[in-house]
């Protein structure tokens, strides 16, 4: 009877021992599923990164907004020309105001040759308050008086000594009289003053400002001026006159 008890016993422990061997192998198995679909996951998510985010060359080009369909880029000339340039560009940047020296004029000449499709698009980068100040304003200015004022506004925000100084201690505390600035230079650009002056104090276009820098930003950018030429990045330069001297060249 004892060899029988025993036998029933070690027949117990064996098909314990075999249950909790099957329960093993099952766990292991779920968790190696689980890990295989982490893995894939992971790979999708690697793949869409590669192709949509992330500040890469082919990344800029599947988030860039082409020429002449962005709702915050101001245009000049024809869609149809044999090149296009986009530029990014803050109004406090001092070598967006470089680059605007040395090239906006031939630019300008080059577009309405036919020659060129040029897209201003301002955002704001740097973070004292005059930079969205001068976005809104340009937006305004554009809205309520039309591409060729707002073009001509937008040269004037360049023009040396139109532009201040980012280390300016008035720009950091906020003290310099940006909006009678901005209504003044608008003015003279030839909006008029009526339509443009409350609606620039008043910060009116704010909500343009904030959509226009998001989608600079989707692009991956991470400066200012940031051009693109044909769609892709332009950096064939060192400095601004180079960038300015060398897009025309491109261009011409």
């Amino acid at each position: 009877m004892a060899d029988k008890k025993q036998e029933r016993a070690a027949l117990a422990a064996k098909m314990v021992a075999e249950q909790k061997a099957r329960q093993r192998r099952a766990t292991i198995l779920k968790v190696a599923a689980v890990i295989g679909a982490m893995a894939v996951i992971v790979a999708v998510g690697i793949v869409v990164g590669i192709k949509g985010g992330g500040g890469g060359s082919d990344d800029t080009a599947t988030k860039l907004v082409p020429a002449g369909e962005s709702k915050y880029g101001m245009t000049v000339g024809n869609k149809n020309a044999p090149h296009q340039v986009i530029m990014y560009e803050d109004f406090l940047c001092p070598y967006c105001q470089a680059f605007e020296d040395a090239g906006h004029e031939e630019l300008q000449k080059l577009a309405d040759e036919g020659k060129v499709y040029l897209d201003y698009r301002p955002f704001h980068l740097l973070s004292p308050d005059y930079s969205t100040q001068a976005a809104n304003a340009f937006f305004v200015v554009w809205k309520e008086s039309g591409e060729d004022v707002a073009l001509k506004f937008h040269n004037l925000l360049y023009q040396t000594g139109n532009q201040p100084s980012e280390e300016d201690s008035t720009i950091q505390d906020g003290s310099y009289p940006a909006a009678q600035h901005l209504i003044d230079l608008a003015v003279q650009a030839g909006a008029d003053k009526g339509d443009i002056e409350t609606k620039i104090e008043n910060g009116e276009d704010d909500s343009m400002v904030t959509k226009a820098t998001q989608e600079a930003y989707d692009t991956g950018l991470n400066g200012t001026p940031t051009v693109y030429l044909d769609g892709k990045e332009f950096t064939q330069y060192t400095n601004m006159s180079d960038l300015a001297a060398n897009l025309i060249k491109a261009v011409s």
